[in-house]
């Protein structure tokens, strides 16, 4: 019988105890010895899941933020010798930056060695109080934790790789650690013959370890995988659902020389049900060669918590399965009947919810539906034409806070306790003041505020056909920010106009332009879980055509400004370079399907955030919008550096706030941005606006920090 093992399952908890505790904690409502008694009954419950199906797991997985801090924290990257200290890390006016977990929407801390040559030393977290207590240790591998740090010293990744591998085994044996669960993703990155043998020599120090050292890689496939099983491991963890066929490739040839083989059957990204019966004789067949453990492929964190509670359409229930269901089903390839592995697949890989006509729209998709007409050069001229903007013209990303009176009213209508009527005169108040305040502010472009969206994806998950949305999934996409990815099970159209009611009524309260605003096909497929019965570029087309149609209907309603988000493009590449070219193909070209169409006085606009610009600038230039915002403060502007090397002919706003913190920056920090970005970017194709939407803040920080951005736009102005 094959033994099991999981890892990574949530540590939200099923009613979201992670963050209420820890931004109980942040209002003073929850003390420290509340939170972290909290904290450490909601990872009993997560053991006592793991423990109800799987014959072994880590116990060390639990952070208050991130582990990528936590481990930071370890090797004394940092230092924190207070929880607000530690916090302050994360939220504060000193946050490190944030960014992707390689392409997936959990967002990281990134650790910056920016004048840094630490003396590496072994340092428990300062809210772990489990010192003395034998468990096996979680930690991030060395090889995740420095590439996907910044600012490393010039040629010094070898001797770093080395000490921070040293550092970490000398914190476990000080620990008293039974053994040792090492997440080291990066594995499947392209990595360099150079630093293979730095790796080499690095995991050499986990030799001194007196336990097992379990290292995990996921996500994609390992382009040396015999190279992973020579390090001196006891067990090897693989994915081989998201790895294309080539890690089980390599399987058929690699020497398993004593080494236990994780094998990462379950998929841990997406909802799916398992084809137990199939995995079950793959597992078989790694068997004849290995000692075989069955796991999940990537952690379960992707996924919500447990179906229970779901509010899912008659038909899909039996289709999926979250972190819980994904317990059972390691339980079941390992103790389960062939019957019951049968009765539990029987849904897997049928498709429903087709819709013939939408179909053979994307079918009849011809060149030019990708193509707008005139040129940027020609279009822009026509837009300033009618939207006569000032120079350094001021605007937001889109949502304004969602207070607890907006949320309240939101519950009691989806409960059925307000009425259509009483809830659309409400949000039309919400909308009202939004506008009274942009124009008390003086902004110049303006937005309705979004008070009527739960969250940027789901909003329209609940407008569309073929997407499913989950009543009480929640996912943690970073800290305790949680949204809860809609499911696109079938064919998706819009069932009517989706957005119009409210941006048209916003318009109407004033002179000034308001924005349009749309979530980006490849983002609503990121922050979604896709359907895997047609190819996912099929999905974004399909996407992509509604909001094309929602796009014309603001034309028709005097809407001259529209943004379509993309934060997620970067986010969903492929984690390998060498599979771009193809991915970007149709992400580009699912964007310019939603616009090819518009009139040229139509200012497009599309929204980024953290990420890694400088790598997809080629592709970004190929969307062909008017202005792009996009994240600046965590990087300091230097994200400014990727346009540099570019000739980028369009608008742009870097972010000079960072709504992430409730710190309200001054003009002088904004203006600091804005004058390295004004040495690469004509001040005519600059635009000031924060990194991000506004949802999570209160008007208390909000209204002073735009205050401060409108009153830098000013400033600029007279100086030029």
């Amino acid at each position: 019988m094959v033994k099991t093992y999981a890892y990574g399952f949530p540590r939200l908890g099923k009613q979201r105890e992670f963050k209420r505790l820890i931004e109980g904690f942040w209002a003073g409502k929850v003390t420290e010895e509340e939170l972290l008694t909290g904290i450490e009954k909601l990872n009993k419950k997560r053991e006592e899941s793991y423990a109800a199906h799987v014959d072994n797991f880590p116990r060390g997985e639990m952070t208050l933020y991130d582990p990528m801090l936590d481990t930071a924290l370890i090797l004394g990257l940092y230092r924190a010798e207070s929880l607000e200290e530690y916090f302050q890390l994360c939220r504060g006016k000193n946050a490190l930056e944030m960014t992707k977990w390689f392409n997936t929407n959990y967002h990281y801390l990134v650790p910056d060695f920016e004048g840094k040559r630490p003396q590496f030393k072994a340092t428990v977290p300062v809210w772990d109080r489990h010192k003395g207590v034998k468990r096996n240790a979680h930690l991030i591998g060395p090889l995740t934790f420095l590439k996907l740090s910044k600012n490393l010293p010039e040629g010094a990744f070898g001797e770093l790789l080395k000490e921070v591998a040293k550092t970490l085994v000398d914190y476990a044996v000080e620990r008293g650690f039974e053994s040792i669960h090492l997440d080291d993703p990066a594995f499947v990155l392209e990595l360099s013959k150079e630093e293979w043998k730095a790796v080499e020599e690095a995991y050499g120090e986990f030799e001194r370890f007196p336990g097992e050292v379990n290292l995990f890689t996921y996500y994609d496939s390992v382009d040396n995988l015999a190279g992973l099983f020579e390090l001196p491991v006891s067990g090897v963890g693989v994915d081989l659902v998201h790895d294309r066929g080539e890690n089980l490739k390599q399987l058929k040839t690699v020497e398993p020389g004593g080494k236990k083989l994780f094998a990462g059957v379950i998929d841990g990204r997406n909802v799916w049900r398992t084809d137990l019966t199939a995995k079950r004789a793959l597992l078989a067949e790694l068997a004849e060669r290995f000692e075989v453990v069955a796991t999940n492929a990537a952690p379960l964190f992707h996924l919500p918590v447990s179906l229970a509670g779901a509010t899912l359409p008659e038909g899909l229930l039996e289709k999926v399965a979250f972190a819980e269901e994904k317990l059972k089903e390691l339980n079941l390839i390992a103790k389960g009947s062939d019957q019951e592995l049968s009765s539990w697949s029987k849904g897997v890989g049928s498709s429903f919810g087709e819709l013939k006509e939408v179909r053979e729209r994307v079918q009849n998709l011809k060149e030019e539906d990708f193509e707008r007409k005139p040129a940027y050069s020609e279009r822009v001229k026509k837009q300033q034409e009618v939207l006569k903007l000032p120079l350094f013209p001021t605007t937001t990303i889109g949502s304004f806070p969602q207070t607890e009176e907006v949320r309240r009213v939101r519950l009691l209508y989806r409960k059925g306790k307000l009425s259509q009527e009483d809830y659309d005169t409400f949000i039309r108040g919400e909308i009202a003041k939004a506008i009274q305040i942009q124009e008390e502010l003086g902004l110049d472009v303006f937005v309705h505020g979004e008070f009527e969206r739960t969250d940027m994806v789901e909003f329209f998950a609940e407008k569309m056909k073929g997407i499913a949305t989950t009543g009480n999934g929640w996912v943690i996409s970073y800290g305790t920010r949680c949204y809860r990815p809609p499911i696109i099970y079938g064919d998706v159209d819009r069932e009517g106009p989706m957005t119009i009611k409210e941006i048209a009524f916003a318009q109407s309260l004033t002179d000034k332009p308001v924005k349009g605003m749309l979530t980006g096909p490849v983002t609503i497929i990121a922050w979604s879980f896709v359907r895997e019965d047609i190819p996912t570029e099929e999905v974004a087309y399909q996407i992509a055509l509604a909001l094309k149609d929602e796009i014309a209907d603001y034309e028709k309603a005097g809407i001259k400004i529209v943004q379509i988000d993309e934060p997620a493009i970067r986010e969903k590449a492929p984690i390998k370079r060498r599979n771009w070219d193809d991915y970007f193909r149709w992400a580009v070209r699912s964007f310019r399907l939603c616009h090819s169409s518009v009139k040229p006085e139509t200012q497009i606009h599309t929204h980024m955030c953290y990420s890694e610009f400088g790598e997809i600038m080629e592709y970004i230039l190929q969307m062909d919008f008017d202005v792009i915002s996009i994240e600046a403060t965590r990087s300091k502007g230097d994200i400014i550096e990727a346009f540099e090397k570019v000739n980028f002919d369009r608008q742009i706003g870097l972010g000079v706030w960072d709504i992430h913190s409730p710190y309200v920056p001054t003009v002088e920090e904004m203006k600091e941005i804005v004058e390295r970005a004004l040495k690469v970017i004509p001040k005519e194709n600059f635009w000031i606006n924060p990194d991000c939407g506004l949802k999570t803040r209160r008007w208390e920080e909000v209204i002073p920090a735009l205050r401060n951005l409108v009153a830098l736009a000013k400033e600029l102005r007279e100086e030029q």
